[in-house]
């Protein structure tokens, strides 16, 4: 049976650390660490559940320090997790560690990042978890690296969720970022787009809404961060007041590929602003029947197939005065999220209307 090595990278986790590590130790054969600096009990944890525990200064680069803990590796394959992950149920990993793994180079795995009240997953995408040694897979990027896979690539049902108990460091990604400017590097498109989405995040539009624009026409890039990146164009350019910018850097994306859900409830938004409703309606309902591949990498964000579109389109048809339609799509939202208060505040606005909850569509929706 194929064997895996955990490799991770660590520094002042002592809060994450064991709960991370308990929730895989059965399903893996060794466990490496890589810590970058703590000043805290992170490495005294580390010792309890492996002796594979290394010292690596920290340089403010990620794919560097994950690198080194790969380079410590014996095992079949490599699989990484950060100390705040948790995989889900560590018997399905097991399982397809006995069933399947051997026959892949690279196993892709959904990541759970973002959750909802009740712990459900509202922000996912698979990624790149596990990985044949030997075949030179090396992470790159100085701040959110990957690996591109190659060869035999396989995807598995276990599931890996991203709990952060705290923010980190903050800045630090776009400080790296100049960093890297100042020594003369020269950004590939990925490196732009995230460069852009770290400026945005800054407040530093006009720079965000440069490098987000070149990633948008540029064939090399990845055609989901071409499509993200017209809607942070977008965003960026209604935060300087241009929302006819705004607009055609939405539509830049319809030349691209199908309209992301993501797109789809943006051009509903700006549409519902404008009063246009049979144009927001038609976006939300796109968004709505859109059907996602979960297993392009792309970023899914569930609110953008469900309780966006369906708290949308029941205020657009109570505009229209169809407000037996309204209040169903009310209470389809409902379903998703029974505890949102704009789903209570709508259940309270139809009931002084008198208009009763029903689970069925009235026959007068078109």
């Amino acid at each position: 049976m194929a064997e895996i090595s955990l490799c991770m990278i660590v520094r002042d986790e002592r809060e994450t650390l064991a709960r991370c590590l308990d929730s895989v130790k059965e399903a893996v054969d060794e466990i490496i660490i890589v810590d970058t600096g703590s000043r805290d009990e992170t490495r005294e944890i580390a010792l309890r559940y492996t002796p594979h525990v290394y010292d690596f200064p920290w340089k403010d680069d990620f794919s560097a320090a994950r690198n080194e803990a790969f380079a410590h590796a014996s095992c079949d394959f490599l699989m990484w997790l950060d100390a705040d992950d948790v995989v889900e149920d560590a018997g399905i990993l097991m399982r397809f560690k006995q069933e399947r793994l051997d026959g892949f180079d690279v196993v892709m795995a959904p990541y759970h990042v973002a959750f909802d009240a009740h712990g459900k997953p509202t922000f996912t995408y698979y990624r790149e978890r596990i990985l044949r040694a030997g075949m030179g897979f090396r992470w790159e990027g100085a701040v959110h690296e990957a690996i591109a896979p190659r060869g035999r690539i396989g995807y598995a049902e276990f599931v890996v969720r991203h709990e952060k108990l705290h923010s980190g460091e903050p800045g630090r990604n776009l400080r790296i970022y100049e960093k890297l400017l100042a020594q003369g590097h020269s950004f590939n498109p990925r490196e732009r787009f995230y460069y852009g989405r770290e400026l945005a995040s800054a407040g530093r539009v006009e720079a965000a809404a440069r490098q987000l624009d070149s990633v948008i026409d540029d064939e090399t890039a990845w055609i989901e961060n071409r499509i993200e990146a017209c809607a942070g164009l977008a965003d960026s350019l209604d935060r300087l007041g241009d929302p006819g910018g705004a607009m055609r850097a939405l539509c830049r994306s319809l030349a691209l590929d199908r309209p992301r859900p993501m797109i789809a409830c943006a051009l509903g938004s700006r549409f519902l602003k404008t009063g246009n409703l049979p144009a927001a309606r038609f976006w939300y309902e796109a968004a709505l029947s859109a059907k996602e591949n979960e297993k392009s990498g792309a970023f899914i964000q569930r609110d953008h197939t469900g309780r966006i579109p369906l708290l949308q389109l029941c205020v657009i048809h109570d505009r229209l005065g169809e407000r037996e339609v309204a209040c169903a799509y009310n209470e389809q939202a409902a379903l998703l999220c029974p505890d949102d208060e704009a789903v209570q505040q709508n259940r309270r606005y139809f009931e002084r209307l008198g208009i009763r909850r029903k689970e069925e569509w009235p026959e007068s929706r078109a």
